[in-house]
């Protein structure tokens, strides 16, 4: 009977985290390609969003990588209208205009796709720069300014904005606080964007 109970018990949990999972419209990457910036351009990044939240059981939505393109593909324009909620079901943006104005995200709300958290600020290692190659806005640089790593095709040199999932810096800055807006990253390849303080991951949306 113990047996009977514990089964049934373990598949209800099991239905639950997968029904939450199929709820979920926003992660942080729980690992990057393996090739520091070179995603693919944000074609490979997308499908890096789709393969991972397939396997977290909600991969029947459209993904789409918060990642800007020079000179006019602009990360806010590729993630749909909202509202977005991560693993747990907890809002991280209830619109395009909220994500970019007040989003709820921090280290306890950007969750990978396993409900997971991100190692950051004081943490070892920290992890905490997210690639975006974007504007505080959630816009595209000029095209004279590489602020993607070649348009996400560079692994070597090169430089590629990031922002603080963990909305924490070396201070109380803006830039230290922004999620999407840091700093340029001090390379391309996975050894560089580890030393700047990250690992190559990157924030997925519902394309609603």
């Amino acid at each position: 009977m113990k047996r009977v109970l514990i089964a049934v018990s373990l598949a209800s949990l099991c239905g639950a985290a997968q029904a939450q999972s199929k709820d979920m419209s926003f992660f942080v990457t729980s690992a990057g390609p393996g090739k520091g910036a070179d995603l693919g351009g944000v074609k490979g990044a997308d499908q890096h969003c789709q393969t991972l939240a397939k396997a977290a059981g909600a991969g029947d939505k459209t993904w789409r990588a918060y990642l800007s393109e020079s000179p006019s593909t602009n990360a806010r324009d590729r993630i749909g209208k909202g509202p977005w909620s991560n693993a747990k079901g907890v809002v991280v943006a209830k619109s395009v205009e909220d994500l970019h104005a007040n989003p709820n995200i921090n280290k306890q709300t950007a969750l990978t796709e396993k409900g997971e958290p991100v190692n950051g600020r004081g943490d070892a290692p920290n992890m905490h720069d997210i690639l975006t190659g974007s504007t505080p806005e959630g816009r595209a640089f000029p095209a004279d300014k590489d602020m993607t790593c070649g348009n996400w095709t560079k692994s070597g040199d090169g430089s590629a904005v990031v922002g603080h999932h963990d909305r924490q810096g070396l201070n109380d800055s803006a830039e230290a606080k922004s999620w999407n807006s840091s700093h340029p990253s001090r390379g391309c390849s996975q050894d560089a964007l580890k030393g700047t303080g990250g690992n190559g991951f990157f924030y997925c949306f519902v394309a609603n």
